[in-house]
């Protein structure tokens, strides 16, 4: 792929495209595409979403340029403990996926269009059967709900699974997070309130949610979302964005880097892919990962080399990213 003047100006060498499928049906998607850039510090990734716009992606490229070319920050860890992600899937596969890797927390997708709230509530008890009394379950409603759908909804799958860590974006609007809170007891955690917002801050200053799920890439890098989390004054949830190990590195770097991290992280989801790009994937072993950061491998890049046709959408989303930064 040709690398624009911008981001060659910066250090940028290399650029692959890649598309690797889903492990199974994922946030609308069966198919994982993005690219990776490699400059002076190694490796990084920028894979935005097909529903993010050039403004939206631009913070991405930020990401991915500054993860290429500078060291990343000290590390106050060298392990990451990680839940296991749920799919929308059938109760006896939640069950299995839940008893994967040991980890001692579960983050379980919920109302998605093609499951009811029952169905919701038999795949959260699957779960809680799986991991047991002790485990901490978390819900992802990916902001589908209604103020009283949330309150209802949460009240069911809060009994349904024995007990909630949090729900996570329950509602779309901050305003909704805050009416939701008051009328919950389970805490809330702000997702696309804070990773597709203006002002990424607004949510605290709401007091809208009780928990901050950042991803690196959305938010501008590693060094940014630590600033956010210092200003916002809330505890941090370091979560994916559906990353290869590359990407996944980015968001392990930070969770390494955060003074205090009360939860279990979001970085388990190497396993959604079917393959990867690096010979030792990051998945996840007695619930936790190492923090390191891999190197792609050269024949893996190949391998999972994008089409003509993908990596030539992929370049064009590329010039218009960097004509952003």
């Amino acid at each position: 792929m040709q690398i624009p003047a911008v981001l060659r100006d910066q250090g940028i060498d290399a650029i692959h495209a890649y598309a690797i499928p889903m492990a199974a049906r994922f946030r609308q998607i069966t198919e994982r595409e993005g690219l990776l850039l490699h400059g002076p510090a190694g490796w990084a990734e920028f894979s935005p979403f097909w529903d993010y716009d050039a403004q939206e992606s631009a913070a991405w490229l930020r990401s991915a340029l500054a993860d290429a070319t500078a060291p990343r920050p000290e590390l106050v860890r060298e392990v990451v403990r990680v839940n296991v992600t749920i799919p929308v899937v059938a109760p006896a596969l939640a069950h299995r996926v839940a008893r994967v890797g040991s980890a001692r927390t579960a983050k379980v997708k919920v109302a998605d269009p093609g499951s009811t709230l029952m169905q919701d509530a038999e795949r959260l008890a699957a779960v809680r059967d799986a991991m047991g009394p002790d485990a901490r379950i978390r819900i992802d409603a990916n902001a589908a709900w209604q103020v009283d759908e949330a309150v209802h909804a949460i009240t069911e799958l809060e009994r349904a699974a024995g007990g909630l860590e949090y729900v996570e974006q329950p509602c779309a609007t901050i305003e909704e997070l805050a009416a939701v809170r008051r009328r919950v007891d389970v805490p809330i955690a702000a997702d696309e309130s804070v990773r597709r917002a203006e002002d990424p801050l607004r949510v605290a200053r709401a007091d809208a949610a009780d928990v901050l799920v950042m991803k690196v890439q959305p938010l501008g890098g590693i060094r940014r979302c630590l600033e956010l989390a210092e200003q916002a004054g809330l505890p941090v949830v370091v979560s994916s964005a559906l990353e290869t190990s590359i990407g996944l590195s980015a968001g392990l770097a930070l969770a390494a880097a955060l003074p205090d991290l009360p939860h279990d992280c979001g970085l388990g989801t190497a396993s959604l892919l079917t393959a990867d790009l690096v010979t030792q994937p990051l998945h996840t072993r007695d619930g936790a990962l190492p923090v390191t950061r891999p190197a792609a491998d050269a024949a893996l890049l190949e391998r999972h080399r994008a089409t003509p046709e993908t990596e030539q959408r992929w370049q064009q989303r590329l010039e218009a990213c960097a004509e952003q930064l």
